[in-house]
């Protein structure tokens, strides 16, 4: 005698096994996300600086041609030591303008005049590569360093003689992530930009090309 079907539920309709279920409807199941639009900093670099590099140094190869490898930002929090929030604050703030969560920085060694100890928390800082430091550099060209007061273009003499180039930044308030009714305290910042060029002056022609306003 056969089976009577659930009431309600057509013969053969049932969730029989090894019947596969609707992958659209599986519980929690999610549409893949489509990709962003690429960093135009990155675009330019590609359809615009190679070539131009390669006609001023004659490369024979591209991939000899310098490139930005990193972008590193450090911010100072000394004043951590008398009240731990001071170097939350710091942490935030820098996570906030790199897009990236900030790690905290300790001394390396005791120093005495400072009142610092090994391990003691100094700073936060954090490291870009790939897509975000495209991206963030493109915010800081267009957008920040326009809002520096009294800006006359960025110094040239900040290259470490290995294409590196550092510069410091005085208020971080310059950068439109941070809210400046919540602030704790107007802080400095150190921007490192690492490059694969041999020579300064390859650095800075990589740079210059980037669009950093350097001083004339």
């Amino acid at each position: 005698m056969a089976k009577k079907s659930p009431k309600g539920q057509a013969p053969g309709k049932g969730k029989g096994k090894g019947q596969q279920a609707d992958p659209k409807k599986a519980k929690g199941s999610k549409t893949p996300e489509e990709p962003g639009p690429p960093p135009r900093l990155r675009e330019h670099y590609q359809s615009e600086v190679i070539d131009a590099l390669m006609k001023r140094f004659e490369y024979k190869n591209r991939n000899e041609v310098p490139k930005i490898e990193k972008i590193v930002l450090n911010m100072g929090a000394g004043d951590a030591l008398q009240n731990v929030k001071f170097l939350d604050a710091a942490a935030e703030d820098l996570s906030n303008i790199a897009g990236q969560r900030a790690s905290i920085r300790r001394a390396k060694k005791s120093i005495a005049s400072f009142k610092l100890r090994e391990n003691n928390p100094v700073g936060a800082a954090v490291t870009l590569r790939g897509l975000k430091m495209y991206e963030f550099m493109d915010r800081m060209i267009s957008v920040a360093i326009p809002r520096i007061r009294d800006f006359r273009g960025l110094s040239a003499k900040g290259f470490d003689g290995r294409g590196n180039y550092n510069f410091g930044i005085k208020e971080q308030i310059i950068f439109p992530e941070i809210r400046y009714d919540k602030v704790e305290k107007i802080r400095g910042l150190n921007v490192t930009i690492a490059t694969t060029a041999q020579t300064d002056e390859e650095g800075r022609e990589l740079l210059k090309l980037m669009r950093m306003p350097f001083r004339k």
